[in-house]
């Protein structure tokens, strides 16, 4: 559906592409499904005059529109969720490089696409979240889940609540494990979560965290964002789920914890380039990374950013260890994973 932040009445396709000769104009495809980045794009607005028209759907809803839309699709910027959609984008094309110094200096090589000859990159990451394992501090001893492998360990069966495997969140966790063990030991480790299942995978994050806390699942996998949610939440029942469940970073003592990527890049037939490039330096900017952490509680990209989200640095405990495997590797691996739930009957 397309809106603007701030009206929220749908606008026709035409009328998007009529908008883009408005120099004050910026056409943004967003996967992001959160209320509280209006702000965020209320304040570019405000500093810059440029109004942001919105469109708001799935990433892999973002990818096909693109496609179909060709040369005559009216998007500027598109936001995507997932370090693997993000790779997909580049991959086929969607996105056109960007050369700025200050996105250059501002985020690290690891969170964006690799630079061309000309040191211009296609996509960069804004925030992270990490992908955590949660568990029931009655039923389950934390030595017990210190490890994304012990999720297929036989001692935790009966245990699992995980949401499908086909998510992006679970295919780019998937995908990073097959560069750490090989395909055969990450088809056995993914054939063990099945047969550990409490329940068949179904609903979000939050769903899995609140199975923890009630007891029908003893450990779940989510990302650190719903947790710090509810952890920061002032609802009695919010409160009484957070006291109940534990938070583990996997793989501290090994190759570290998986992180994923929220980011965007400039879209392939952008009408509104200047703007576009303006638009993501800001989202690099301290106040825009700043928002990321106490607005939708994710780790800022850039150094050096301080935020004051007190869930985020408790669940660690401090610094966490953070695995390394390149974005593209795990993009490239996601067919292979696909292939291996559809083997091991992972829904």
């Amino acid at each position: 559906m397309f809106k603007t932040i701030f009206a929220v009445s749908a606008l026709s396709l035409t009328a998007l592409a009529a908008a883009h000769a408005q120099s004050n104009v910026l056409n943004l495809y967003s996967a992001r499904h959160y209320a509280t980045d209006e702000a965020l794009y209320s304040n570019f607005t405000k500093a810059t005059g440029i109004q942001i028209n919105r469109v708001d759907a799935d990433d892999a809803s973002i990818l096909a529109r693109l496609k179909a839309e060709g040369a005559a699709s009216p998007a500027d910027v598109v936001l995507l969720v997932d370090a693997a959609r993000l790779w997909k984008a580049e991959n086929e094309g969607l996105f056109q490089p960007v050369k700025s110094s200050l996105l250059e200096q501002a985020i690290p090589a690891q969170y964006r696409s690799k630079p061309s000859a000309d040191g211009a990159s296609s996509w960069f990451g804004f925030s992270t979240r990490a992908r955590v394992i949660v568990y029931n501090k009655v039923k389950v001893q934390r030595i017990d889940v210190d490890t994304y492998e012990e999720l297929g360990d036989p001692k935790n069966k009966g245990l699992l609540c995980i949401r499908s495997g086909s998510h992006p969140y679970n295919l780019s966790l998937f995908g990073a494990l097959v560069e750490h063990v090989g395909e055969a030991a990450a088809e056995s480790w993914l054939k063990g979560m099945v047969a550990n299942m409490a329940r068949e995978p179904k609903g979000g994050d939050t769903d899995q965290i609140k199975g923890v806390a009630s007891g029908e699942c003893g450990m779940a996998v989510t990302n650190t964002y719903y947790v710090a949610r509810i952890m920061r939440s002032e609802k009695a029942e919010d409160k009484a789920i957070a006291e109940k469940i534990g938070v583990v970073f996997p793989n501290q003592s090994s190759w570290g914890t998986h992180l994923n990527i929220a980011g965007g890049g400039v879209a392939k037939n952008a009408k509104n380039g200047a703007n576009a490039v303006k638009f993501l330096e800001y989202l690099a900017s301290p106040e825009a990374q700043n928002y990321f952490a106490n607005g939708n509680n994710e780790y800022p990209v850039v150094s050096g950013v301080k935020f004051n989200n007190v869930a985020l640095s408790a669940m660690a405990g401090g610094a966490f260890k953070i695995e390394t495997v390149g974005l593209g590797v795990v993009g490239s691996n996601q067919i292979k994973v696909q292939q291996m739930l559809d083997r091991v009957g992972f829904k």
